[in-house]
């Protein structure tokens, strides 16, 4: 049974944000929500969970898992960012974009596309997402909580916590949040291709 954490949307309190980021540190896979939409997230080494997001999305290896960073440090130890790239994504960050771009070695292998080596990254303008980073001190590897055969992702935490009870071992609940996957921008060819539209303005893109 999953447990469930309420937070303050505004002021996310500190005691309950340490007992969510205990969770991850030991291994569990939570759902919490971004500016965006819900995720799936768990510790970037977190083998187990990464097969958990798999199973519960019916993911298969070429599907790119996104690392969540805190900010454009963390972001830039994980990919290849040129300077047109980076005065790109600086000017888009923080919001609802996930960034295709070449992985470091930093990276583990199992999280990279299988050919283009490559990983999604992205910078959340969101508090509860950014108070989980900031205890954990690292990135968070996630995927949207979009389940199989459903065309929008959940957005509840009640719901969420009533269907993946038994599959996921947290909930982190701070009310309303984005209703929409992040706007999708691959940049591993060196330009900016539209990959998936959604909560981010594609105008800067186009």
């Amino acid at each position: 049974m999953a447990k469930y954490f309420d937070v303050h949307p505004e002021d996310p309190q500190r005691r309950v944000i340490g007992n969510v980021v205990e969770s991850i540190r030991s291994g569990a896979l939570i759902a919490y929500p971004t500016d965006s939409c819900f995720a799936l997230g768990c510790k970037v080494g977190n083998r187990e969970g990464i097969a958990r997001i798999r199973a519960i999305r019916h993911l298969d290896e070429r599907h790119h898992f996104t690392l969540v960073c805190r900010d454009f440090a963390q972001l830039g130890q994980l990919v290849y960012v040129d300077n047109n790239v980076f005065r790109a994504i600086k000017a888009a960050t923080p919001g609802s974009y996930t960034f295709i771009l070449p992985a470091t070695r930093e990276v583990p292998r199992q999280l990279l596309h299988p050919k283009k080596k490559t990983v999604g990254v992205r910078i959340p303008d969101h508090v509860v997402t950014q108070a989980l980073l900031a205890e954990l001190g690292e990135p968070l590897l996630s995927s949207t909580l979009l389940l199989p055969d459903e065309d929008e992702p959940m957005t509840q935490g009640w719901e969420i916590k009533e269907r993946l009870d038994h599959v996921v071992d947290a909930v982190v609940d701070s009310g309303d949040c984005g209703t929409e996957p992040t706007t999708v921008i691959d940049f591993s060819g060196g330009r900016a291709e539209i990959v998936r539209s959604g909560a981010g303005d594609t105008t800067p893109f186009e």
